[in-house]
């Protein structure tokens, strides 16, 4: 979910020539999720195999990164690790509403309610170790390197993009500017559409970039001062925040008060989290060095192999998508020298 920043943070629409050669480090498990609620049949069913097993997120991944490459952007992926303890109850909800979704998605398809039916598909969509293994699969045969992080995925592209090795994190949350991503990147899709949570609709959208800088300087804030706004709003680490407390109250509090233990203390308001250990999160995540960013040509009888033999993907469509990358993949490369390209 990530914490709810938008009222506050500025955006601006960004082209895919302003992007183009640009390392990007995306939130996998972020963008996973989005496939698996938005490819699905008009009854809610994901895109299956003959043998049953879901293809909604490697159908993502082959065309989504094709229309990427082609416009030059150069996509790694970030997958999460262990999460903090403090995510456990985060997590224990969010599986406890797919399950409920779920529930209701096979009993909205039983009564012919098809429409209630693909809004409660989308909400009890769910990461497999088997679709993980799957994905990771096939970016290794199309060429594009993944990272797996120690923890979570946001703060280790903010880390690499801080390090300089990518130009910027990709995400829809805003949780990689707490974890210190210079530069943020959202709606990063060539279709210009995004769904709108819960329902069956799409709104039209543009890629959009957040510089951390720009956000402190017209906020008047520092890092940590954010940081403290989104723990009064409610993160990952502390849903739900502080009851009756929005991101404009919130960012009234710190400005007037400092910090969020100093604005908690003088409205007389107890909290059942550690407002500096979450902090301390933000501020000082576990991130990793171990990776290597190099991009290199698809292998198109792999991909091949995987997606038509094995995955039941139409020849045609994925060998369309294979060579699109491939013309677009040589150019970039010819256009970069080759020690920045091996890098």
């Amino acid at each position: 979910m990530g914490v709810q920043l938008g009222d506050l943070v500025a955006a601006r629409e960004i082209s895919f020539d302003e992007l183009a050669g640009k390392r990007i480090a995306i939130d996998a498990f972020n963008t996973l999720y989005q496939f698996l609620s938005i490819i699905r049949q008009p009854t809610g069913e994901p895109l299956r195999d003959s043998q049953g097993r879901v293809t909604s997120h490697l159908s993502g991944i082959l065309y989504r990164n094709a229309n990427l490459i082609e416009f030059g952007v150069l996509p790694v992926y970030v997958f999460d690790g262990e999460p903090p303890k403090l995510k456990s109850k985060v997590i224990k909800e969010r599986n406890q509403l797919r399950e409920q979704a779920k529930r209701e998605w096979e009993r909205a398809l039983k009564e012919e309610r098809y429409e209630e039916a693909w809004s409660k598909a989308v909400q009890s969509a769910k990461l497999t170790d088997a679709m993980l293994s799957d994905a990771k699969r096939l970016l290794t045969l199309l060429g594009i390197p993944y990272v797996e992080a120690p923890a979570e995925g946001e703060a280790q592209a903010a880390y690499m993009a801080k390090r300089g090795d990518v130009f910027a994190a990709g995400s829809q949350d805003y949780d990689s500017l707490l974890f210190g991503s210079p530069r943020l990147v959202r709606n990063l899709t060539i279709s210009g559409k995004r769904k709108l949570p819960r329902k069956k609709a799409y709104v039209d959208v543009k890629p959009e970039i957040i510089i951390l800088d720009e956000v402190l300087r017209s906020l008047g804030v520092s890092r940590e001062q954010l940081i403290d706004i989104a723990i009064l709003i409610g993160t990952d680490y502390n849903p739900g925040g502080v009851g009756g407390i929005g991101p404009k109250k919130a960012y009234a509090l710190i400005k007037e008060h400092g910090s969020a233990e100093r604005a908690l203390e003088a409205k007389g308001i107890e909290v059942d989290f550690d407002v500096a250990e979450i902090r301390e999160l933000f501020l000082n995540h576990k991130t990793t060095d171990d990776y290597k960013l190099e991009w290199h040509l698809p292998d198109k009888e792999g991909v091949i192999a995987f997606l038509c033999g094995e995955r039941d993907f139409s020849r045609e469509r994925v060998e369309k998508a294979l060579e699109k990358m491939e013309k677009a993949l040589k150019v970039t490369r010819a256009q970069r020298s080759l020690d920045t390209w091996f890098k």
